[in-house]
């Protein structure tokens, strides 16, 4: 689990859906309409990314780890659990901004990857995963 506290309900419903994969490899109906009424609409889309397999995590050896999710319009977002945070424009409008969202659907789906057992991982050098990170934020300053 994430790093950072999320809100407990948060929290228990995906140590929830991470047993109901573990026991019979599927998510159940009830768990799913809690995150659709949690999330509304971005929770078919976080899904439709995790079925994509879109959620990577990328670690090296000195312990730290990204996500990176491939986003429906092809374009690659950094998520970090451990501070709930991801580079896409709708992260920085309806969460930050607006606050009237507790994740955007890059993050949502990394979270499910993690819990589903569905994350694709990537062991990356030191030097690759900084190089990651550099590219992120010249990304974003463009």
């Amino acid at each position: 689990m994430p790093a950072a506290a999320l809100p407990a309900v948060l929290e228990g419903l995906l140590g929830d859906i991470a047993a109901a994969c573990r026991e019979t490899a599927r998510v159940p109906d009830e768990l799913l309409l809690a995150l659709k009424f949690i999330f509304g609409p971005s929770t078919v889309q976080a899904l439709d990314l995790v079925d994509r397999r879109s959620v990577t995590r990328i670690s090296s050896p000195s312990g730290r780890t990204i996500y990176q999710v491939l986003g429906s319009s092809g374009k690659v977002y950094a998520c970090f659990s451990s501070c709930h945070y991801c580079s896409c424009p709708a992260f920085t409008f309806s969460v930050l901004r607006k606050s009237d969202s507790l994740l955007c659907k890059h993050l949502l789906a990394t979270y499910l990857s993690l819990a589903m057992g569905v994350c694709q991982d990537l062991s990356v050098s030191n030097k690759q995963l900084s190089g990651l990170l550099l590219a992120e934020e010249d990304q974003e300053q463009a």
